[in-house]
């Protein structure tokens, strides 16, 4: 059979019947809003690639978090930026260290309330920007960088974090973090693994937000944006290391690798709405060409389309309030 027997438009007429029939919702229960704390900091600062988004104080960063409760938000992953850095990233090990301080401020403010996440990677505490220690050629040092992972992996845990994120492409680094994380008696510490991270041209705003002092690249360790079954390797390796969570990212320059995870993964899938995707819309809207609240709650949703149970994004409070009031 065919028109006029089949008419789809049928379930378009009217904005109750769109809302009934859709495939797919947002809720803000599935969004995780990323936040950067800077050392020495009085005020809030802005990022100037990044409209809207700021480097947190701890008074700011706290009430962020207070937000994202009364919002609904899933959670909140946090980034810290040190005043000194040096080749080893050693301000990462720091117990009062800008980021381990942060996790005990946020978590003493919010409790359970907000699942609390934090990044386990070097690059915003090294001097070359890189995200592991080098060896004297020059080159990232897998080995080595992962016994820094693994302490900073029980840092951040003892400071209060429910999940962690290492972010940094390290071989082997779920393993190591996994086995430290339960010799230490934090068997309840959940492990996000980035499991399918790309060496991205998206990455630019990012690099100013936590002060990047990186020169050259990181494609020797992060995945080559041609690459599509490599992806699946390096998610199963992660989840056969005992991964909790296993993420995409970029989000949405990656959509079909996101859509290959979802297909695969007996575990939730995360993507990550990078800061390039984010400055590009708000870019647009600024100069009139797109619809800002319809561009960014598309965007949103097409990397639930795709597969992701949960979208990290610096939306998510705004889009979460967005959400409440259309109840």
């Amino acid at each position: 059979m065919s028109f006029p027997d089949h008419r789809p438009r049928r379930l378009r007429t009217t904005p109750a019947m769109r809302r009934l029939t859709a495939e797919n919702r947002l809720a803000a229960a599935e969004l995780v809003l990323p936040a950067f704390i800077r050392e020495g900091l009085t005020e809030p600062h802005p990022i100037s690639s990044m409209p809207g988004v700021v480097q947190h104080t701890t008074n700011s960063l706290k009430r962020a978090a207070a937000e994202a409760v009364d919002l609904g938000l899933g959670g909140i992953m946090l980034f810290g930026v040190p005043a000194v850095r040096d080749a080893d990233g050693t301000a990462s090990l720091d117990p009062d260290g800008v980021l381990n301080k942060a996790i005990r401020d946020v978590r003493a403010e919010v409790g359970d309330e907000l699942v609390i996440m934090s990044d386990v990677c070097l690059d915003e505490f090294t001097d070359h920007g890189h995200c592991g220690v080098l060896d004297a050629d020059g080159f990232v040092d897998n080995d080595r960088t992962l016994e820094i992972y693994a302490r900073m992996a029980v840092a951040q845990a003892d400071a209060g974090a429910h999940m962690l994120g290492p972010s940094g492409m390290m071989d082997g680094q779920i393993a190591v973090i996994r086995q430290a994380l339960e010799e230490a008696g934090h068997n309840n510490t959940a492990v996000i693994a980035y499991a399918a991270k790309y060496a991205s041209a998206f990455y630019g705003p990012f690099r100013e937000a936590v002060d990047s002092q990186l020169k050259g690249d990181r494609r020797t360790y992060q995945m080559d944006s041609a690459n599509r079954r490599e992806a699946l390797l390096e998610v199963e390796l992660d989840l056969a290391e005992g991964a909790d969570i296993v993420m995409v990212k970029p989000a949405m320059s990656y959509l079909d690798i996101l859509a290959d995870v979802a297909a695969m993964s007996p575990v939730p899938v995360a993507a990550y709405q990078i800061s390039g995707e984010y400055s590009m819309i708000e870019a647009a809207a600024a100069n009139g060409w797109i619809d800002r609240r319809a561009a960014i709650t598309e965007s949103v949703l097409g990397i639930r389309r795709a597969g992701a149970n949960m979208v990290l994004t610096y939306w998510a409070s705004e889009l979460a309030r967005w959400l409440n009031e259309s109840r």
